[in-house]
């Protein structure tokens, strides 16, 4: 049987403190630790006392422990719920094999300073606890036994229960436990959205900063593409001004175009021509510091003998020039001008060094525009050309074993200088084969085509020299009459007397030789002969007194002979 608690005296606690359920040693198997009595704030004097019963039984106590307002002996609040020795989510850690304690159902906590209501006691029944009930300290409870509360429930407090602080006093608000809501929020702000730590907040504020300077320069960026493009299209806001290379050094290496002819310029000259009844322009050259200037004959043919010659020099000075000699059958002329200082004569070259493909250069005035140069290659040698023949008689016909190049020479070239790639000339600029078909270049007014003839300078500085030396010029002869109407391969002597002459010269160069009427020759030093005019210009390649080496077919049967030129007087 249970011990009976005596009833209190008037004026004392009326709430029994709780006694252990059993003096005794408890059974095998039991747990022997004794139940402890919590303190109990004293009851309100208007609540009616307990049943006999109650007072009695420890459950009754247990309960109304449990369900009375405690006040720990240190005056602290205590929490509604005894500590949990399991560490059961949400007071400690989780323990999987502890139940969850009971806590208040959630429910709108009441603001700060709210008057609580006071809850009425209800008196709990005791009921016998039997001994082996109360669980070991450490021990888990069985599932679905009354939790018994430990010494700290017992000094818990109650809202609403007689004896606990009142719900406006600062106990109700400094216990942190009876306003505990398990369901309740993280804190809020004005807007309802979780606060951010000073962390978030600082990378928030970085990456807010970053994101507005990417987007400063992208913006920039686009504003400057757009302005950029507007004044590229529009030129700009102020006035325009072009770029422009820096002043250089007009020196030019010797073996280009332009150093050649800053070399060549001050040697070439152009020939204004003035006759009583033609007048022309044509080009010449320096070839002494006497004053020497060799051209064309046809360049200057319309002066005669009483007509007037102007030379003027590169840098365009003038002087009056005079006829030294000329010679029609090589189409060549050396005039003169006197009291003239500081003359830069040409250097001359040597023709025969002169290869297929090599680089030249051509100075002239075509068409009366002085000082023109031009640049092309040689193209041919020893090209037999004939040129001239406007007389009708061919006492004016020039024949040349000329030099063939691309450079471009028009009317008003004539005379000029044919220079090598090192300045040095290599030959004198006579005549160009024109779509109109003329061959001189007075007469073919069409302009180049790439084809352009020069005189050789080896035959021009022989012929200039006798010029010079004579005032008349020799040619090489054979001493034949060919026959200028054979239509056949080769050049055929004559077969009968023209003008009262004999075909083959008695006592000359070719009757010494063996050659006789109607013999065709057909090659000359190795080299094939196709036409009378062709024979001509292969004799007059060379000086009198050279030996040359005749291949000729006389009534089928093929002779080799050699021949040594004679001389015979020019114009």
């Amino acid at each position: 049987m249970p011990d009976t608690v005596p009833a209190p005296e008037p004026g004392t606690d009326a709430s029994p403190a709780l006694t252990p359920v059993a003096a005794s040693a408890p059974a095998p198997g039991t747990d022997a630790s004794p139940a402890f009595t919590p303190d109990i704030a004293p009851a309100a004097p208007a609540s009616p006392p307990p049943p006999p019963e109650a007072a009695t039984s420890p459950v009754g106590a247990l309960a109304e422990a449990v369900t009375s307002p405690v006040v720990a002996p240190s005056g602290r609040p205590r929490p509604l719920h005894a500590p949990d020795p399991y560490s059961t989510p949400p007071y400690g850690e989780p323990g999987p094999w502890a139940p969850a304690p009971p806590v208040q159902h959630p429910g709108t906590t009441p603001a700060r300073g709210t008057h609580l209501p006071t809850v009425p006691q209800t008196a709990v029944p005791q009921t016998a606890v039997p001994a082996h009930a109360t669980p070991p300290p450490g021990a888990a409870p069985a599932h679905g036994s009354p939790l018994i509360p430990g010494p700290e429930a017992q000094s818990a407090v109650v809202p609403g229960a007689e004896g606990a602080p009142s719900s406006g006093q600062d106990a109700a608000v400094s216990a942190p436990w009876g306003n505990y809501d398990p369901w309740a929020a993280a804190p809020l702000q004005q807007n309802g959205a979780a606060v951010a730590s000073k962390a978030q907040r600082r990378r928030r504020a970085r990456r807010v900063i970053v994101g507005g300077a990417l987007l400063v320069a992208l913006l920039s960026g686009g504003v400057g593409g757009l302005v950029g493009a507007y004044l590229e299209r529009n030129g700009g806001m102020a006035d325009v001004e072009l770029p422009q290379a820096g002043r250089e050094p007009n020196h030019r290496a010797p073996g280009t175009v332009a150093g050649i002819a800053a070399g060549a310029l001050p040697g070439v000259v152009t020939l204004h021509v003035r006759g009583s009844k033609a007048q022309g322009t044509g080009t010449g050259f320096v070839l002494d510091g006497s004053g020497h200037i060799l051209t064309n004959n046809h360049v200057v043919e319309p002066a005669g003998t009483g007509g007037d010659i102007t030379v003027i020099f590169s840098g365009g000075e003038t002087a009056t020039a005079k006829v030294v000699g000329r010679d029609s059958g090589y189409d060549l002329a050396v005039v003169k001008v006197g009291s003239v200082s500081g003359l830069k004569p040409l250097p001359l070259g040597n023709s025969d060094n002169v290869q297929v493909g090599d680089a030249v250069v051509a100075i002239g005035a075509p068409f009366d525009l002085p000082n023109t140069v031009t640049s092309g290659i040689i193209s041919a040698k020893e090209r037999p050309i004939t040129a001239g023949g406007v007389k009708g008689d061919g006492g004016d016909v020039s024949y040349v074993d000329a030099l063939q190049t691309d450079a471009p020479i028009n009317p008003g070239n004539s005379g000029g200088p044919l220079l090598d790639s090192q300045g040095r000339v290599v030959g004198i600029n006579s005549a160009i084969r024109s779509a109109d078909s003329g061959s001189d270049l007075e007469s073919g007014q069409a302009g180049s085509i790439g084809l352009g003839f020069a005189i050789p300078v080896n035959q021009g500085k022989r012929v200039a020299e006798e010029l010079i030396n004579t005032g008349r010029a020799t040619h090489p002869v054979i001493g034949v009459t060919l026959d200028m109407d054979y239509g056949g391969d080769g050049a055929r002597v004559g077969t009968g007397a023209e003008g009262g002459g004999a075909p083959v010269t008695p006592g000359g160069p070719g009757d010494r030789a063996g050659i006789e009427a109607g013999d065709v020759i057909t090659e000359v030093d190795g080299r094939p002969v196709h036409s009378g005019e062709e024979l001509i210009v292969r004799t007059r390649a060379h000086r009198p007194g050279d030996r040359l080496e005749l291949t000729l077919d006389r009534d089928g049967t093929e002779k080799r002979l050699t021949l040594v030129l004679g001389s015979a007087d020019g114009d």
